[in-house]
């Protein structure tokens, strides 16, 4: 086929797409193209766009409309969805060690209870809120928590008698509980210490 300066690889960027949506659409585009030994000519009959249109798309210098991209995925013969790969590359994580959780403040860490924070995203995708919880000897009062969402608790040491609301619930290693949040809840009795827990907080989309 015909080759074009376009298709001589001048220009094309080494590295991996910086995630704004042109210049995702433009490294695509010439992926795809290039890997099918297609020139812009041929994309241009292909598509009914012009080089110039074309050249621009594949260097970011300009938007695509829907029905321009429905044109590109046709004569490229990929989904739509597969020009926009890389959008959503960079998310953020959060990564913890063992033994190196934030120790935060709750109501029950001045009576001896232990919160260590095991990761939270920020800002409108802090959703969940983990929590390793070690109770000791010192725990001798037992708070009774009430917050917005849904918990989850996994017991991994110990034995409690867990309360939620009226019920009362005797958790050993391996045991399990989903609860909603808004009911009044806590440990009830220390049964077999030391007693360690994960729990998981889930917020939903914030608004």
């Amino acid at each position: 086929m015909e080759a074009t300066p376009a298709d001589s690889g001048a220009g094309v960027p080494d590295e991996a797409p910086s995630g704004h949506l042109e210049d995702v659409i433009a490294l695509r585009v010439r992926e795809f193209r290039l890997a099918q030994g297609i020139s812009l000519t041929e994309l241009a009959r292909l598509t009914g766009m012009s080089k110039a249109m074309l050249s621009k798309i594949e260097n970011a210098q300009t938007s695509c409309s829907l029905s321009s991209l429905a044109r590109l995925a046709d004569a490229l013969a990929v989904p739509v969805t597969a020009l926009f790969r890389g959008v959503d590359a960079e998310r953020e994580a959060v990564f913890t060690p063992a033994g190196h959780g934030a120790q935060i403040v709750r109501r029950g860490s001045n009576v001896g209870h232990l919160y260590q924070l095991l990761g939270a995203l920020r800002g409108e995708h802090k959703r969940i809120e983990p929590l390793l919880v070690t109770l000791t000897e010192a725990s001798e009062v037992f708070p009774l928590f009430q917050h917005a969402g849904t918990e989850f608790l996994y017991m991994l040491e110990g034995v409690m008698v867990y309360g939620h609301g009226e019920a009362r619930y005797e958790m050993r290693t391996g045991d399990s509980l989903v609860f909603d949040g808004e009911g009044p809840h806590g440990p009830a009795e220390l049964v077999e210490l030391p007693i360690r827990f994960l729990t998981v907080t889930g917020f939903g989309h914030l608004t």
